[in-house]
């Protein structure tokens, strides 16, 4: 925001010439011959802001969930010893959330010469322009101020990004409209890594920049400076340098060419989450469930354990590409798609309570099939195929958590006396309980998924779902879109005079 001078606005009690700067008590000589944040560089700053963050406790990096004893101690450790560093795992791990949470360990504001296109420090310039203006107004000289979010520079890395873009270029537009020699360096258009100066600057997916352009970054990073177009401009720039890349890439679009890898101080690898809980509190933090709508949203417990399940399944299934990795926006997309279609039924029914079930898991397959990158055999089945694998697989597991060692015999004797149960996805609550209180003592075992008598009906149905669909998963039941839940296969083949099926009858009767 600019005021109506042109310069940027001044935060409150902040000096706004380079006079005011250096009398201020904060910021002025007496200070700045103590080592004060005006002369030491951004390492340091993000160094000293961190050792006091430590010292008095702090949580760092707010909304990362998993990584308090793994990657943030080494991003710590990186901090710590000035380095620049790399962020090194499959997609979907957090890396570009965590290093944009660096900005955190910068001051609130930050003063430079105001106009100044690489955000020249007011007391040590680098930049013919900055040392111009200074000499022309002395204490009178224009003072602004960044923000810690301003300091922080981005760039996507992409095959086609050239040396200008990254360092600058000559303008000869600017040298024909001032009069200025070509080789001048007020002709010079700076790119994003000068633009950067004083601040952090991050580039995602290293790998994909091209290694001409990756040589471009090693004086930035050893020597401290750059070279525009071959003219002898040095600028001894102050950065922090940070970089994400995926393994996979090393060999599927480009790589990190040795030199700078070299030259990056720390190799920090990320991972998915090590445990349900900690991936279950990734999706809460980052899925929109929080939504406004006309019906109330309940989520249950079972429900996100078993969409968490799938993302940690897939990950150890052999059908699926190791090397690609499974993202964690699984889970956040699949549970808003899962919660999409509850929402849409209730809305439908006319219902007040949208209650996700395990069939609105299946109906959110589009939120799945994309995310998974599938083997030979995975590609030979299919990716739907995969992913109803997948679901059950999870189903089943979280269904022996809750009902391991519970006797349910009588819920599967119901099958196989003959009965069966369609379940439409359209259907009211109230309509379903009906259809599932046929089914004796199912609705009681709802109980152990923590549910009271006094639920609703929505509630009532999508447990006692969730229990049949745990026995279709465990091959106790089966189940097809057409006829919906039936005997497993192998007890309806059975004769009706084998001794099994007349003592199954009699327990039942």
């Amino acid at each position: 925001m600019k005021s109506a001078s042109g310069l940027p606005d001044t935060p409150s009690g902040l000096p706004v010439t380079l006079g005011s700067l250096r009398s201020h008590k904060k910021y002025g000589d007496a200070a700045t011959a103590a080592g004060n944040v005006v002369t030491r560089t951004v390492k340091d700053e993000l160094r000293e802001n961190l050792i006091c963050k430590l010292e008095r406790r702090e949580p760092l990096f707010s909304g990362i969930v998993g990584y308090q004893d793994t990657v943030v101690p080494q991003v710590v450790n990186a901090v710590l010893s000035r380095h620049n560093f790399i962020l090194l795992g499959l997609r979907g791990q957090a890396k570009t959330k965590l290093i944009r949470l660096l900005v955190t360990l910068l001051d609130e504001h930050m003063p430079y010469i105001a106009g100044c296109e690489i955000r020249d420090n007011p007391f040590a310039p680098i930049c013919k322009a900055c040392h111009e203006l200074v000499r022309e107004k002395g204490d009178e000289t224009p003072i602004a101020w960044l923000s810690r979010e301003q300091r922080y520079v981005e760039k996507l890395a992409t095959p086609d990004v050239t040396i200008a873009d990254m360092i600058g270029d000559i303008d000869p537009i600017k040298a024909a409209r001032k009069g200025h020699n070509i080789s001048d360096e007020l002709t010079v258009h700076y790119g994003l890594l000068p633009r950067a100066n004083r601040g952090i600057f991050a580039i995602n997916e290293l790998p994909d920049l091209a290694g001409k352009i990756q040589v471009g970054l090693f004086n930035i990073m050893q020597e401290g400076d750059v070279q525009i177009k071959g003219y002898p401009v040095r600028l001894p720039l102050d950065l922090m340098l940070v970089f994400t890349a995926n393994p996979e890439d090393y060999t599927a679009r480009g790589k990190i060419i040795t030199p700078l890898k070299d030259r990056i101080g720390s190799e920090i690898r990320t991972h998915y989450p090590v445990t349900l809980d900690h991936g279950m509190a990734i999706t809460e933090q980052e899925a929109w469930l929080k939504r406004r709508t006309p019906v109330e949203v309940r989520v249950p417990d079972y429900i996100r354990e078993v969409i968490e399940q799938l993302a940690f399944s897939a990950r150890e299934d052999k059908k699926v590409d190791k090397r690609s990795g499974v993202s964690q926006r699984l889970p956040i997309s699949a549970i808003e798609n899962v919660v999409s279609n509850a929402e849409r039924r209730a809305l439908v029914s006319g219902e007040t309570v949208a209650v996700p079930r395990v069939l609105d898991i299946y109906a959110a397959l589009p939120s799945i099939t994309g995310k998974l990158e599938l083997e030979y055999e995975g590609e030979l089945k299919g990716g739907d195929s995969v992913a109803r694998e997948l679901i059950r697989l999870s189903v089943g597991k979280v269904f022996t958590k809750f009902f391991d060692g519970d006797n349910l015999n009588a819920v599967v004797q119901y099958f196989d006396l003959g009965g069966s149960l369609r379940l439409d996805e359209t259907s009211p609550a109230a309509k379903m309980v009906a259809e599932l209180g046929k089914i004796q003592g199912l609705l009681e075992k709802t109980k152990k998924l923590g549910l009271s008598a006094s639920e609703p009906d929505a509630v009532r149905a999508g447990a006692a779902e969730f229990i049949l669909e745990g026995l279709y998963a465990h091959r106790r039941i089966s189940r097809s879109e057409e006829a919906g839940f039936t005997a497993e296969v192998r007890r309806r083949e059975a004769p009706a005079d084998d001794p099994r099926t007349k003592a199954a009858k009699r327990n039942y009767q």
